[in-house]
């Protein structure tokens, strides 16, 4: 005896004979159907032959809606072939993936890349699957300070070749903790061919934490809301009335100047905007057991950290947090939090105007930074909806650039501060920026960026691969067709900061050539090709098919 449940059908609107999609006879009603569900359970065969694509079948009608006869049982021995449509069932699955390196490696977050000596905090891939039935989506957040294309692009093959997702539906990006060790190739704008034993690994790793994530699928609802922390986030480019602040390594003085001194009095004012709102995604099991919630706060890196230590900041924290506040810590599989960063290029956590802000232990300001930040998800998360099933999608396209070159003034400046060894530099970072000139020298004249947008029911996501200013971010907020959006920056790729054209002609860091490597209209550019990307999902509605 084999006994198997098949599946189940829904009926609309017809009249009998009604024809049963699958079955290759008629079921006759002796009453007029509006609609009905069929559950196809209790398969009898002996000697069933799969590769036959037919089993004798018994089936009850189980339920009957608004028609004009009560409960009927019809018994009928019939061919049917084994495929039988069902209703789609939304499914999250989450896991992460180990990627912390090897002592050795070495940590990017300052100007001088230091070794790494002792692990404070292991870094992950956090990986997150959605499933609405027909497309599923992958979210992937990395402990990293900035990941190239090359390995998120090997790490998307890797996963494509043992699932058949497509890459266009995977999203993968780095938080931006300058506490990690680097996977950075050679230049942000060159092609890097082959990749080195830690980027392989990240790849694999990668690639891996996804496929657990998709082992655990299982029925789930999802929900997204917002929450405001505006005590965390201030613009870190500020106007300043003393030239000699000002100061770039070429030679020239800006207009603002990139994290002046506290306090100082020729502070003027904020150059640019910033975007308290916390996005978040909550999957759940339907019993409302915590999966996963993903998070996205424009703040960059906290910082805090001793010399040599490797950490996965105030994102790895939140994690920890979020879980705690959920009362997630003994669910199985683990849930899995992930807090991912929005548009800060141009923002910290630094009041610039407080001369004597308090002092911190290490560590000890990330994990005020994340409790903050979790527990207004926590508050929020109560009043979130969630749903049964919602529709996904997915866009993905490369925009090209043109990658940025040195002018002449630029190339003799920085030529004669590099051919006289006792030359009075005006600025400490010249010898720095001489060598990232000669590195841009080299590369191509354009350069093709991936650009990426997610609907995830009612909510819109995309994906920038820079450091984004948050101005870009609140414009795609306003501009876009979501009602709810968010972004995650430094996504499928890290290319170097990414400012508008009017915090190009303020100057400062962010705006450097070497900092900034792309044409200086490239933000809008970028907004109107995402913008674009959502307009080809306009079709996909909220509704099951």
């Amino acid at each position: 005896m084999f006994t198997a449940k098949i599946g189940r059908v829904t009926l609309r609107r017809g009249c009998s004979p009604a024809w049963i999609p699958g079955l290759h006879q008629d079921i006759r009603f002796p009453f007029r159907l509006q609609q009905a569900e069929l559950l196809f359970w209790d398969v009898e065969d002996r000697n069933v032959k799969l590769s036959s694509g037919f089993l004798k079948m018994s089936i009850h009608i189980l339920a009957l809606r608004r028609v004009t006869a009560s409960l009927v049982f019809v018994s009928a021995c019939l061919a049917v072939p084994i495929f039988v449509a069902a209703e789609n069932v939304f499914r999250a699955g989450a896991a992460v993936s180990n990627i912390t390196p090897p002592l050795g490696e070495l940590i990017v977050g300052g100007w001088v890349p230091t070794p790494a000596t002792h692990i404070h905090d292991q870094l992950y891939a956090r990986c997150l699957v959605l499933d609405d039935g027909s497309t599923k989506l992958v979210m992937v957040l990395c402990d990293n300070v900035g990941i190239p294309r090359e390995v998120f692009d090997e790490a998307k093959r890797l996963l494509h070749a043992a699932t058949d997702i497509p890459t266009s539906n995977m999203l993968m990006a780095s938080t931006h903790t300058h506490s990690a060790t680097t996977a950075r190739g050679p230049s942000k704008v060159l092609q890097q061919d082959d990749l080195n034993e830690y980027q392989t690994f990240i790849a694999r790793r990668i690639s891996d934490g996804v496929r657990c994530a998709l082992n655990q699928l299982q029925p789930a609802r999802i929900g997204w809301g917002s929450a405001q922390e505006p005590t965390e986030v201030f613009n870190r480019r500020w106007f300043v009335t003393n030239p000699s602040l000002a100061a770039n390594p070429f030679g020239g003085v800006d207009q603002v100047r990139m994290n002046p001194p506290r306090g100082n009095a020729a502070l003027d004012r904020q150059a640019g905007p910033v975007d308290p709102e916390i996005s978040f995604i909550s999957v759940q099991r339907l019993d409302g057991t915590p999966i996963a919630l993903l998070a996205n706060y424009s703040l960059h890196y906290v910082g805090g950290v001793p010399k040599g230590e490797v950490s996965a900041d105030y994102f790895g924290y939140f994690a920890s947090e979020i879980e705690y506040l959920l009362g997630a810590g003994d669910v199985t599989p683990a849930f899995v939090g992930m807090l991912s960063n929005g548009t800060s290029g141009d923002v910290n956590n630094i009041d610039f105007r407080n001369q004597n802000p308090k002092r911190y232990k290490p560590y000890e300001k990330m994990q005020e930074v994340a409790r903050k930040v979790a527990q207004r998800v926590a508050e929020a998360h109560g009043d979130v909806e969630f749903h049964d099933w919602v529709k996904l999608a997915a866009a993905a396209c490369d925009l090209e650039l043109q990658v940025r070159k040195p002018t002449p003034e630029m190339i003799e400046y920085l030529a004669s501060v590099t051919d006289s060894e006792d030359a009075e530099r005006r600025h400490r970072r010249e010898a720095i920026y001489a060598e990232r000139i000669d590195k841009i020298m080299e590369a191509p004249e354009t350069v093709e960026v991936p650009l990426q947008t997610l609907q995830i029911g009612d909510l819109g996501v995309t994906a920038i691969p820079f450091e984004v200013f948050t101005e870009i971010g609140l414009e795609l907020k306003k501009s876009s067709q979501f009602e709810d959006i968010f972004t995650i920056e430094l996504a499928n790729g890290s290319y170097g900061y990414l400012p508008t054209p009017r915090q190009h002609r303020l100057g400062g860091y962010e705006t450097w050539l070497g900092t900034n490597f792309v044409q200086e209209n490239a933000s809008e550019l970028i907004v109107k090709q995402l913008l674009g990307l959502f307009e080809s999902m306009k079709s996909m509605k909220n509704t099951a098919p």
